[in-house]
């Protein structure tokens, strides 16, 4: 059976039958005990009441208006929303109280705390990926694919109403530490440009989710209903992380850019206190957050105008997340944000083509959640790829280049006003060339650099620097805008 864009509820409930058909056939069925068991082993979590375990836990949420009758949950305001949090320990019997429920998300990470955030995030024991548009012959493609080897054969296939989660489930947990989880995420992104194929799902644009996104709880409700539950299959087994990379393509450079980012993560302390001593004084001796620039509202205002006009199904939640970062990032207060927010909500909705894919005050609540100090340096480049829209680098600080010229010429008239960097006392000419074409062209490379001056490299990134990092230097100490 195959449903297009707009196919009736009905019709999704047929298909979420046949899925369930075929994957019987094809694959062992699991329970929801079983299959959080095979991705949190024994001895994961701490043991209900014994707090000397001193261990992480599994997080799952009901969001908003959701399964609101479950039992035990702990509740905690976000916003004016209010986000029912279950902390799930060694026995996971708090997973049966989840079954119930309309909207229950959980990811495969153990945290300390009660946040879901990358600051509390311990372990991940496994990667997921969420594949949209998948009609029967998207879903034996992608059975097809992982048995030829053409994608990486996942430990778990999920039917989660419209669509399918793959869980790929590690041999060893990886320790979230910073480095990891920039590692993590790059990798994760590369694979599903991969997973996400013209046979694989109907919608072309990979839709790309970030490292620590929830899924659906197995056995809890899918977008269909309580009575279509979320499904679980046995596949293959456990993954070497490592062997992941094979997946990813060698001949546009992603392969090695994560056999880099891999490099740098694995890199002991020890190592990081001789190669960079000033960072391990401030984060390691001292435990100095990452600092941050504040960002002018400017930002803010160009963001929202931006996911009013650009936006795309697929794509409007990570659209209002972003607009929460920007928002503690800019300094904007919190009821500002909710109305601009819920200004978005009639619009968004507009565009749903599938009723099963509505856009709520649920999806809006969730998003809100973002407003929170922890995400205020968010990469630029996550949030184009979440967003599904270009993010243009801005190295103006959000000022108009006469602006940001003059500002330029002003320190450095101040710093040198005999303009002795001139070259006047017999310093190399290339230097003042770098800093001439580096005036001119405010956001060039130095690969621009190279290729309009022809000068060698070597010498470009020597006085790519000196005296422009004085002028930047100011620019920081002066600027209200952060990295977006």
């Amino acid at each position: 059976m195959s449903v297009a864009f707009g196919g009736t509820l009905e019709e999704y409930q047929a298909l979420y039958r046949e899925k369930n058909a075929h994957l019987d056939q094809a694959l062992v069925r699991v329970t929801p005990y079983e299959f959080y068991r095979e991705i949190f082993p024994e001895g994961s979590f701490e043991r209900k009441g014994c707090y000397e375990d001193s261990r992480p836990n599994g997080i799952a949420v009901s969001l908003p208006g959701k399964g609101g009758g479950v039992n035990g949950i702990a509740l905690e305001l976000e916003g004016s929303g209010v986000t029912r949090r279950c902390i799930i320990t060694d026995d996971l019997k708090k997973l049966n109280e989840l079954m119930g429920t309309d909207f229950t998300i959980m990811s495969p990470i153990s945290y300390f705390g009660k946040k879901r955030t990358g600051k509390m995030a311990r372990f991940l024991f496994a990667l997921a990926f969420d594949l949209d548009g998948v009609g029967m012959p998207q879903l034996r493609d992608v059975i097809h694919q992982m048995s030829k080897g053409i994608l990486p054969k996942a430990t778990f296939v999920v039917n989660s109403g419209t669509g399918l989660h793959l869980y790929y489930v590690l041999s060893e947990p990886v320790p979230m530490y910073p480095q990891n989880q920039h590692y993590l995420k790059e990798l994760k992104y590369s694979l599903t440009r991969q997973i996400w194929n013209r046979f694989t799902s109907t919608i072309k644009q990979p839709q790309m989710q970030g490292l620590m996104q929830g899924f659906r709880v197995v056995g809890s409700g899918s977008k269909l209903g309580k009575d279509y539950p979320v499904v679980a299959y046995r596949f293959g087994d456990r993954v070497e992380l490592d062997s992941l990379l094979d997946f990813v393509p060698a001949s546009n450079g992603e392969r090695q850019k994560l056999q880099g980012i891999m490099r740098k993560a694995s890199m002991p302390l020890t190592e990081a206190k001789e190669k960079y001593p000033d960072w391990y004084e401030r984060r390691i001796v001292n435990g100095e957050r990452r600092g941050r620039w504040t960002v002018k509202r400017d930002l803010y205002d160009w963001w929202l105008r931006r996911i009013r006009d650009e936006i795309k199904v697929g794509h409007r939640y990570h659209g209002i997340m972003t607009l929460a970062i920007y928002a503690k990032k800019c300094g904007v207060d919190e009821v500002e944000l909710r109305r601009d927010a819920y200004s978005l909500l009639e619009p968004y909705d507009d565009m749903s083509i599938e009723e099963v894919n509505r856009f709520t005050k649920d999806d809006v609540e969730a998003a809100l959640s973002m407003f929170n100090e922890d995400y205020v340096t968010f990469p630029r480049d996550d949030i184009a790829r979440l967003s599904g829209m270009a993010m243009p680098v801005n190295k103006r600080n959000w000022r108009k280049q006469s602006e940001h010229l003059g500002r330029a010429r002003a320190v450095q008239a101040f710093d040198d006003p005999d303009g002795r960097w001139r070259n006047r006392e017999g310093r190399p000419k290339v230097q003042e060339t770098v800093f001439e074409w580096r005036q001119r062209h405010m956001e060039g490379r130095k690969a621009d650099c190279h290729r309009d001056t022809g000068l060698d490299p070597k010498t470009i990134r020597k006085w790519w620097d000196y005296p422009y990092q004085e002028v930047s230097d100011f620019n920081m100490a002066n600027s209200t805008e952060g990295n977006s």
